[in-house]
Order: C-alpha cells, then structure tokens, then sequence
C-alpha cells in the first residue's frame, strides 16, 4: 500500500522519537529495516559497555490508514500481554514468542512527538528472518503451525473488547458495495477494460455473504484475528527453522478465524505471482493447501468448532474474492489504494485472485476432504 499523505521522516524526528523512549546505552546506528509498505521502520543499535549492543525496533506509524493510532496500541498491548502469560504457562519463551514493546518515557504505548506523528517500539527478537514467499514448504508449514497457536493462545480473549482498527476491514458485503459503486461511476473510463472481471465479481455475489450471514446467526464465533497472514508476518528462528513469532500486528481485532486462514491461502498456497499476467500459471496448489490445514489445524490444537473446520474452503475462496475485488475497486478508482508499478497493475492483480477463485470452485470437494481430513488434529 502506498504511505499515502506521509510525509518524509526527519532526522529531528527520528532523534526526538529516540529521546522520548526508555532505551538504555549509547545510540550507535540507526538505518531503515524490512520492506513495509505502511509503517516507517528503523533498526536501532545500543551499545551497553560490557553488555555488548542491543537492537530495538522503532517505527512512525502511518496515520493515514490507523487513524487512531493510540487505540492500535491498546489492542497490541492487550493481545501481548495475554500471549505473554500463556507462553509462560506452556514453558515458552515470552522474549522470543510473542512481540514485547517498549514503553515511552511516560509509561504509554507510544509517542506522539511535536509534529503530531505516532511512534513505538518493540524489542528487536534476534536469530530470525521473515521469507517474503514460500521458498520451501516447510516454511509455509510452519507459518501455518504459527498461525494457528496464535489462535489456540487467544482463544479464551474477550474479541468484543478490542477496538476496529480498520473499519470494515473484512465485511465483503461492504466491500461489494463499494465495488458496484465503482463500475456505476466510472470515474477514469476504465470499466470496459475489466468487463470480464466485472462481470465475474456480480455473477459471484452470493459469496460476499455467506460468512457474514453464518456470523449473524451464531455459527462462526467472533474471534481475535490477525489479518494479515502473509508468510512474512511469521519469524522463523535461524536455526530450527521453526516458526517462533507472529509479527506486524497493527489489524488485529474482531474477526473470523477462516478468513485468516484464507488470506494466507490465497496469497501462499497460489502458484504464480499476485500480479502474474499469464493466467495459465495461475492456480491453488493442492499440495500447498494441505500443508497449510495440516499446519494450521494443528496449531489450533482442537481451538476451532467443526463448523470452522468445515468452512475453511470457503475462507479461502470468500478472502480471495474479496481481495480480487479490492483491487479491481482500486483500479476503477485511479489505484489510489494498493502500490502499484505499472499501468494495469491492480487489473493483472485483480485477475489473478478470480482465476484463483474459479480454479477453487473447481477443487471444491478435493478441498473439503482436506479439511475434513485434518479437522480431529
């Protein structure tokens, strides 16, 4: 996603942010980290005499998509905290295992500093890298096995206390509205480029739906979800190769299980490209996919009702939707939302998830007996 509006970071800033913190020793290095799109990030080095040095995460958070940036942090805190405790009963270690943030000098989750920007940091968990895409798929087995602890750890988490970050983040039915908005007002003229994809997205309206209405009548239980769960929001120790940490979670809030399980579906079991022009390339790999229940569902640890088991198919197909139409919402726009790096890029993206939706609907049954298979783990 572009960092709409933000405005550059400063090295004032970044100083009076560093300032304004409880980090301990001599500031020796500070350079940007990772490869975000949202945040502004930055990898700082302290160096502690005898101690040696110590690496801390600092980040301005983007405003213009977490309009309440205080209201993110309670959520973090809380789900932390709660993931802490549970660590330390199952034996774990809460400094590797779960984020652990720094409090500012005032005792708050973050820092408001004179230019009105959003600052916080985290302790920087060593001998782990995140993948950006499935190099083997035992990363992607244990991204899943991550994911689903997640799940099993809260549980028990009261979801209707955490705040919506994002509002309407995942109501597909929202998101259909917003889409058919987009085709009628056809700002830049682009509508009969896409008339196939349109035409597939209103031929398919009944799945923007199904989840919501299964919500409705107390099938599917509110849960804490993370949102976002791309390989790369999992840290895998150097080592073990394990997957140890569930990072990057500014969208947690109240949700559905399935559909986290169906956004890592769509975007880590495919076998091209989001943005892959041949579509030929494009499917749902079964072999992926089953990797990924079997991991998933095992994290879980019997955590999910048999109706969640049942219905992850269905998450992956409804997330995959929902994210194709994203993007073909975004290109009818003038691709204000999601970065993009050529003419017709979210057009190509947009294509990519229907092929994937279509190719879904054909492994249907293969898909469900997956499930069903791995469902007692």
């Amino acid at each position: 996603m572009k960092k709409r509006g933000m405005r550059p970071v400063s090295e004032p800033q970044i100083r009076e942010a560093v300032a304004n913190f409880n980090f301990t020793g001599r500031l020796k290095d500070c350079r940007p980290f990772g490869s975000g799109h949202i945040n502004d990030t930055y990898l700082l080095t302290f160096e502690m005499g005898d101690l040696g040095d110590r690496r801390v995460i600092l980040q301005r958070m983007n405003r213009e998509i977490f309009l309440k940036p205080v209201e993110v942090m309670e959520n973090i805190a809380g789900v932390t905290a709660h993931l802490r405790e549970k660590i330390l009963e199952n034996g774990g270690d809460p400094e590797r295992e779960t984020l652990n943030m720094i409090p500012a000098k005032d005792g708050k989750a973050c820092y408001a500093d004179s230019k009105g920007e959003y600052w916080r940091a985290y302790k920087f968990i060593t001998d782990a890298r995140c993948y950006d895409r499935v190099e083997r798929p035992e990363d992607f087995y244990e991204a899943a096995v991550a994911f689903g602890n997640f799940q099993r750890l809260l549980a028990d988490y009261p979801a209707d206390t955490l705040h919506e970050t994002i509002q309407g983040f995942h109501d597909t039915r929202a998101r259909l509205e917003a889409f058919k908005q987009a085709v009628a007002q056809d700002i830049y003229g682009r509508a009969a480029s896409a008339a196939r994809e349109i035409e597939f997205i209103l031929a398919h309206e009944e799945t923007a739906g199904v989840l919501g209405e299964l919500q409705e009548k107390g099938q599917l239980p509110l849960r804490v979800t993370h949102n976002d769960t791309k390989l790369n929001n999992i840290l895998i120790d150097n080592t073990t190769r394990k997957g140890i940490c569930v990072i990057d979670l500014d969208t947690v809030m109240p949700g559905l299980a399935v559909n986290d399980f169906g956004d890592a579906i769509r975007f880590g079991a495919s076998t091209a490209a989001e943005d892959e022009k041949d579509l030929s390339r494009v499917s749902c790999s079964m072999e992926l996919f089953e990797i990924y229940v079997k991991g998933f569902l095992r994290g879980c640890a019997g955590s999910l009702t048999q109706k969640e088991v049942e219905l992850l198919p269905m998450g992956a197909k409804v997330m995959t939707y929902e994210s194709g139409m994203r993007f073909l919402t975004d290109y009818l726009q003038g691709d204000h939302y999601f970065k993009i790096h050529r003419k017709e890029h979210n057009l190509d993206r947009a294509r990519t998830q229907l092929k994937l939706v279509e190719d879904m609907e054909a492994k249907r049954e293969i898909m469900e007996e997956i499930a069903g298979r791995y469902g007692n783990l």
